[in-house]
């Protein structure tokens, strides 16, 4: 990740409340998919969890992505 887009990344956590909720649900996902990754055994349930989150995750980076693609584009307009 370049240091601009770490910035963008910090500015829109800071100041867009659903910027940085996107971010706490991905990191959140991010977060059981590996306790599921690294079980031995997973179940049925635990099988069709991982790929919801899965999506859910992919999803979620999407709509971040967009938000700072905005940002970066009202950056250059108004420089």
């Amino acid at each position: 990740m370049s240091n601009q887009t770490a910035d963008i990344q910090n500015i829109l956590a800071d100041q867009d409340p659903e910027f940085r909720q996107w971010a706490e649900e991905h990191r959140q996902c991010e977060h059981r998919l590996h306790e599921l990754t690294t079980k031995s055994d997973i179940t049925n349930d635990e099988e069709i969890e991982e790929k919801h989150l899965k999506k859910r995750k992919l999803h979620l980076k999407d709509q971040m992505a967009e938000r700072m693609r905005s940002y970066e584009a009202g950056q250059h307009a108004v420089a």
